[in-house]
């Protein structure tokens, strides 16, 4: 205990318990000892919902290179092309070498059962338990995590603070809610992988707790974030008059569902040659425009021309949720629209999972790799997930002695929670919802933009923050993260994946790379993030 705090040494600090915090856990333990941070439970994140699986070019007939191509297409030509060599060759490697650990993937016969998805040439999918391959994933990996005595884990604890002088990150600073507890994590290796922002919008696939933690902490701790503007919408989320929606699976489209309107026009099919497995950026578009024609509030997503025992047992999740909604997937025409759901920029890292601090990694959504483009590929998140969760650990082990540093300012600010502050969280974090979602979804243009980014000033000079206060902090940092995606999408002036601008609708070829946004800096566009990356690593 030290001015009331209590104090962890780790030599691998991990934020998040999505797969990619739990990978980098399970394997950061054979080299020390491991300390992961959660804000709710182990089995809480984007990842244990995640319901299509797993892509890996691990059939006979499929390569690497074959889904080298389908994420370039994906992503619009705008993939760092050697992050994407990275991801499915090793990739590839890693879901191999899972399969022989007994990683409890679906089977067909003896071999692990292939789906269809989305943008996908070939069947590629590996799914785990039918439509629940991310609980099972990071159930399996949440016994191996809590069965190594060199691993401690700190649930209900909320990271407030990268403690980092804008160079190096040095630890954290976290508060145990339950216990009202506050905390100092030293360590030589911080690796943040705290998931993605899309719970800012009021429609989300995502938990409530998905609203962009990691991000706020590292901007504000002096790393560099890039391409904010990429938000990815699912295409077929439920629909419900009261809000409450759940994801409806890719694959379920990649076994035959297909989606009419009101009038049971296959709409998409006119539109596209590619149908209902055309990109997510494409189907999500074509639906919106749909609803917009139209009027209404969803499309029908149909699997009644489909093997109803197959649909049943192969998608029981999904079929079990939609008849808690009267709706039988089965046999009736099933509600969807789309959703906020996947953050595809993020804190800039480089081919390592290491970001502009020296000593602090990112890896899974809250990181931007490269490797999605300004589209992201099904199935391609959960295996970037474990891909550079491992490079992360190798790069840091190999390096650890250079990252060690027992230089860790004071602190003698507590943090609290002021629970009369929790309605006006609420009221605010709702209304901000609402903003995203009418003015930064899935078409944009400078009049939403500009409107967005005065709601979001206007919200902004309603209270006064305290960075030591829970609801107050948690309220600036959500601001500031739809702050960075406005800015961001107002820059990129030209129609590229899931950023589509109706006041620019063409992609401009010449048009420069990355955005970078850096503390305290006007954002720029860039060419080569790993040139800047360097400049700036210590090591």
């Amino acid at each position: 205990m030290r001015n009331g705090f209590k104090v962890i040494k780790s030599d691998y600090l991990i934020i998040g318990s999505g797969l990619a915090g739990l990978y980098a856990a399970n394997y950061a333990a054979q080299f020390g000892n491991v300390s992961i941070i959660t804000k709710s439970k182990l089995k809480l994140s984007s990842s244990y919902l995640a319901q299509g699986g797993i892509a890996a070019a691990i059939h006979p007939q499929d390569s690497p290179e074959q889904h080298f191509i389908d994420t370039i297409n994906a992503g619009k030509n705008y993939c760092n092309s050697d992050a994407v060599k990275i991801l499915v060759n090793e990739g590839k490697v890693l879901v191999e070498e899972m399969i022989q650990n007994g990683a409890p993937f679906d089977l067909d016969g003896d071999k692990p059962a292939l789906g269809m998805e989305g943008g996908h040439s070939q069947r590629r999918i590996l799914h785990a338990g039918g439509d629940v391959t991310g609980s099972v994933l990071v159930n399996y990996f949440v016994d191996l995590v809590e069965s190594k005595k060199n691993i401690q884990i700190f649930e209900d604890t909320i990271v407030y603070k990268l403690v980092s002088d804008g160079k190096t990150c040095s630890g954290v600073l976290a508060y145990d809610w339950p216990n009202e507890e506050c905390y100092k994590f030293t360590s030589g290796v911080t690796i943040l992988s705290t998931g993605g922002a899309s719970g800012i919008y009021s429609r989300t696939t995502n938990p409530h707790t998905s609203t962009g933690d990691g991000i706020g902490l590292a901007y504000n701790a002096g790393a560099d974030l890039e391409n904010m503007e990429f938000i990815q919408f699912h295409p077929t989320s439920f629909y419900t008059s009261t809000g409450e929606t759940f994801l409806i699976s890719e694959a379920v489209r990649g076994e035959g569902a297909y989606i009419t309107n009101h009038h049971d026009e296959r709409f998409v099919l006119k539109e596209y040659q590619g149908g209902e497995l055309i990109t997510r950026d494409l189907l999500s578009r074509s639906i919106f425009n749909e609803l917009k024609r139209s009027g209404k509030n969803n499309v029908f997503l149909r699997m009644d021309h489909l093997d109803h025992d197959k649909i049943r047992n192969r998608f029981s999740n999904i079929y079990k949720a939609a008849l808690k909604q009267q709706i039988d997937i089965t046999s009736d025409p099933v509600p969807v629209a789309p959703a906020a759901h996947y953050m595809i920029g993020g804190v800039v890292t480089d081919l390592y999972a290491r970001t502009t601090l020296s000593g602090l990694f990112a890896c899974g959504e809250v990181a931007s790799t490269g490797v999605h483009g300004a589209n992201r590929l099904a199935s391609n998140s959960l295996l970037e997930c474990i891909v550079f969760a491992k490079r992360a650990v190798d790069c840091a082990k190999s390096l650890i002695s250079d990252f060690l540093t027992s230089d860790f300012p004071d602190e003698k600010n507590k943090y609290y929670i002021d629970h009369n502050n929790e309605s006006f969280y609420c009221d605010i974090k709702n209304e901000l919802a609402r903003i995203m979602m009418a003015n930064v979804g899935i078409e944009r243009n400078a009049e939403s933009l500009n409107s967005a980014i005065m709601e979001i000033k206007r919200i902004s000079n309603k209270f006064e923050i305290n960075q030591y206060e829970y609801y107050t902090s948690r309220l600036s940092s959500i601001i500031l993260v739809c702050r960075l995606m406005t800015e961001s999408a107002i820059m990129r002036k030209e129609s590229r994946g899931v950023h589509y601008r109706t006041d620019f609708p063409e992609t401009k070829e010449n048009m420069p790379g990355n955005i970078i946004l850096e503390k305290n800096s006007d954002p720029v566009f860039i060419y080569k993030k790993e040139e800047k990356i360097k400049s700036k690593l210590i090591i």
